[in-house]
Formats: structure tokens, C-alpha cells, sequence
């Protein structure tokens, strides 16, 4: 897992730099990802932007396998993850199961993540609108 620094920014403390506000987005690379029931969903691989807006669109999330084999990918709408700045992850409000039934994917046979109708339909899954 890559080192990842959570610097809390407060507004008049005079610190500039990286906090929980503006991050790089290899910062957060590898970072874990729990549910609300601290069960683990697996780990930050990738983190898409949508080059039209310049915003996050989806956190590629790796779950199961070893050393990437029989390792499954979902796109998890980033609107749907927290950040959790104590424990350094993220937090998605799903259960277990049904975050490894969500649709997914093999790292050889990504979806086409423009097509509006795949957006539609996983944001539907994770209860959000696009």
C-alpha cells in the first residue's frame, strides 16, 4: 500500500498544503476501503476522471484475489465513497454481499465507462442519480 498523508487543513492555521480538501489523486491510490461495519471491500487501483466536467467520476475498487489474480474490479461512483481521515480509507455505505455481487469487471475487459447508460445503471445500483 502506498504511504498516504491526511493533512487536516483548518481554515487561519496558516498551513499550505495537501489535506482532506484538495489531495493528488496518487495519494489516494491504494488507500483501503471498509463498509460501515469495518468489513473490508478492497483498495483504491484507480481513480477515473471525467475529462468533459475536470471532476472524479468513479474509484476503481480491486477486491479479492492474490496478487492480482482472480481479482475483481467495480466502479464506484465517487460521490458514494467518504473519506475517513483517521483511519486513512475510505468508507462506501453498502453491505458485503452486495458490494461483491455490484457489477464488475476483469482488469483485461474494462466497460466503457462513457456510455451513459453504464453510468445510469451503476449509479442506480450504488442509489445515486448521475
Amino acid at each position: 500500500m502506498l504511504d498516504t498523508t491526511y493533512i487536516p487543513i483548518e481554515p487561519g492555521n496558516g498551513h499550505k498544503g495537501p489535506g482532506p480538501e484538495l489531495m493528488g489523486a496518487n495519494t489516494l491510490t491504494g488507500d483501503s476501503v471498509v463498509n460501515q461495519a469495518d468489513e473490508s471491500l478492497g483498495d483504491i487501483k484507480e481513480i477515473m476522471l471525467d475529462m468533459r466536467t475536470g471532476r472524479v467520476a468513479y474509484a476503481v475498487v480491486a477486491f479479492g484475489g492474490i496478487l492480482t489474480i482472480g481479482e475483481k474490479l467495480f466502479a464506484v461512483p465517487w460521490s458514494a465513497l467518504t473519506l475517513d481521515t483517521t483511519n486513512k480509507r475510505f468508507v462506501l455505505n453498502i453491505e458485503k454481499s452486495r458490494f461483491e455481487n455490484a457489477p464488475g469487471f476483469d482488469a483485461d475487459q474494462w466497460p466503457d465507462m462513457a456510455n451513459q447508460a453504464w453510468a445510469d445503471s451503476i449509479h442506480s445500483y450504488y442509489g445515486l442519480t448521475v
